[in-house]
């Protein structure tokens, strides 16, 4: 059945009529009425005509209802997919909805139209309409109590996930601190305090780059020889965290036997060599080794490509004392020769990894500034002098590294006649060699 229409209320009446006749639900119908006249209205505004053309389709599984809006003379494709109820199949002029038609015997299209015109009378199209608004209005209603408790159960789901991510943080921040007090427990085992020793003194600061794991490879060594001498090895092993203090430690343990059986100082760092390389091949490693008497002052420096000590003299400016060698798993690894000098009263020797002076990127700067810096806290208790020194050195840190201050003074002795028997080059920051070979 088809119809020409040029009136918008005719249309809509015959719509609503038209799905009174074959029983449409009052939501379906009011979408279908506003479909129709949305797609129509600009038609009509332009002074042309619409054909409306029903089909009862019931030959095919369940019966549907066919209603196709033509407009012959529309300025452009109908779109059928922005109305109300979305038309199910759009050509250039048309638009086509099938609806599925259930619950009642609908009987030819002719009848039940002809059924629903001859029983319409305007308080039924009223009703109708209002049927329309309430259907709209429940619809709207139940979308919006979904819509609420949408929210709500989403905002119950936020709460519980958000409660179990403070417990998360919470547990792994008790991990953490349980970790921390392991490693920490670890790290005091394996960092002797310092020996006692009249007419010595001996503070040490150490920090690690990564505050969650303490441990790393900067390690220390000090003890008492029997002559009385005081040895001291500070290392800095290649990497961080747990492995690299199993290297620093297997150096320390190393050196400390070979002092201990009285191998000379100069022979200890090739001999740590040759005795590690066969268990660990990958190990790297800078290591200083220092011999003090405080009985006499006399000092002795072997160095195996580690940062030179730096000594404060009361009375004048600090400097390094520069002793050659390589390190630990170096090619060549051993000590060029032994560095002699001597310290008097007062006189503070400083040892440090290369994570004091390296925390800018820029060596050069950062002996400079360690020499400000021990000028600056000499005058401290040597408690006080290593983490005086550190904070100062790391005031900024371009470079997070691991890093040791060993901090010595002599405090009193019997005066005997300063012998120096090699000297000690003096040398300002910025001529000593940049190409220094170190390791952090």
């Amino acid at each position: 059945m088809s119809r020409l229409f040029r009136d918008l209320t005719v249309l809509r009446e015959e719509v609503r009529d038209l799905a009174r006749g074959y029983g449409l639900p009052a939501d379906v119908r009011g979408r279908l009425v506003l479909s129709v006249t949305d797609l129509a209205s600009p038609e009509f505004e332009a002074g042309h005509p619409v054909t409306l053309t029903t089909v009862y389709d019931g030959t095919h599984g369940a019966p549907q209802l066919n209603v196709t809006l033509t407009a012959p003379r529309a300025a452009g494709p109908l779109r059928g997919a922005d109305v109300p109820l979305t038309a199910h199949v759009t050509s250039a002029n048309s638009v086509t909805w099938h609806i599925a038609l259930t619950g009642r015997d609908t009987g030819p299209a002719e009848k039940a139209l002809a059924a629903a015109r001859s029983s319409a009378s305007l308080p039924v199209q009223e009703r109708e309409a209002d049927e329309e608004l309430r259907a709209a209005l429940a619809r709207a209603d139940s979308l919006t109590s979904d819509h609420r408790l949408l929210k709500h159960e989403l905002a119950e789901t936020n709460a519980g996930v958000l409660a179990l991510y403070v417990q998360l943080d919470e547990r792994d921040e008790q991990v953490r601190k349980a970790h921390g007090r392991v490693l920490r427990e670890l790290e005091d085992a394996l960092r002797p305090p310092p020996p006692k020793v009249d007419g010595l003194e001996l503070a040490v600061h150490y920090a690690p780059a990564d505050p969650a794991a303490p441990t790393g490879g900067d390690l220390y060594d000090w003890f008492t020889l029997p002559d009385g001498t005081v040895h001291v090895t500070v290392v800095d092993a290649l990497g961080h965290g747990v492995r690299s203090t199993r290297g620093a430690v297997t150096v320390t343990h190393a050196v400390r036997t070979l002092a201990l059986e009285g191998h000379p100082l100069h022979s200890i760092l090739a001999r740590t060599h040759h005795l590690l390389m066969p268990f660990n091949a990958d190990l790297m490693a800078t290591v200083l080794l220092v011999r003090l008497d405080p009985a006499t002052g006399e000092l002795r420096v072997a160095s195996g490509s580690h940062p030179p000590p730096l000594l404060a003299r009361e009375g004048s400016a600090p400097e390094f004392l520069e002793a050659t060698g390589r390190g630990i798993g170096f090619p060549s690894p051993g000590s060029d020769a032994v560095l002699r000098d001597r310290m008097e009263p007062g006189d503070l020797l400083l040892l440090y990894t290369d994570g004091l002076t390296e925390s800018r990127r820029d060596l050069i700067e950062g002996e400079s500034r360690l020499v400000k810096a021990v000028e600056q806290h000499s005058h401290r208790a040597i408690a006080e002098i290593p983490d005086a020194v550190a904070g100062e050195m790391h005031t900024v840190v371009l470079h997070a590294d691991d890093t040791l201050a060993l901090a010595m003074r002599i405090t009193a002795r019997t005066p005997v006649t300063p012998t120096r028997t090699r000297g000690v080059r003096r040398l300002p920051p910025q001529t000593r060699r940049a190409d220094k070979r170190s390791i952090g």
